[in-house]
């Protein structure tokens, strides 16, 4: 499941006012991989780096499992390369289309592409990942100035959520 989710009240890295966390979590609201941009950064942009760092231990001996079986995304990671990317890779994709892409296919007369809509609805356990992390103050109001310290908050808050 992938958001990003701006922020605002602080000044990231780059001088701008919001700062993007890009998150992906688990089935259960978990987060398992983020990364931090500047609020002008497009969603899309992020996606591959946020797969990247995914890592799942397995019960046993073994690699870790770097890739999900489905990701369920909003319309902002629409994109044919990230739909191209997942193929390669062999994930499902639960990822709506804008309404740009579907007017371009319908005039080149493509078929459009199919979506799981049980699988979307879960989108939103994203959603609710981002509302627990969401109950710290310091993650919610972004005071910190420095982008490696706003991070640092960001990996304890998502450490406390693995904690039972």
């Amino acid at each position: 499941m992938f958001r990003s989710c701006p922020t605002t009240n602080s000044l990231s890295c780059s001088g701008h006012k919001t700062t993007k966390i890009h998150l992906a979590c688990d089935g259960r609201g978990r987060p398992l991989a983020f990364t931090l941009t500047a609020g002008n950064v497009n969603d899309c942009t992020q996606f591959e780096h946020v797969m990247a760092r995914i890592r799942i231990q397995r019960c046993g001996p073994g690699r870790p499992r770097t890739r999900p079986t489905l990701v369920a995304a909003d319309k902002g990671y629409s994109s044919t390369k990230i739909r191209s990317y997942l193929r390669r890779q062999g994930i499902k994709a639960a990822i709506p289309e804008r309404i740009d892409q579907i007017n371009g296919r319908i005039r080149r007369g493509e078929s459009l592409c199919r979506l799981d809509r049980t699988a979307y609805r879960r989108r939103n356990t994203v959603e609710r990942c981002f509302n627990k992390l969401k109950h710290n103050k310091a993650l919610a109001t972004r005071y910190d100035k420095r982008a490696h310290h706003y991070q640092a908050m960001v990996t304890i808050a998502c450490l406390r959520l693995w904690l039972p």
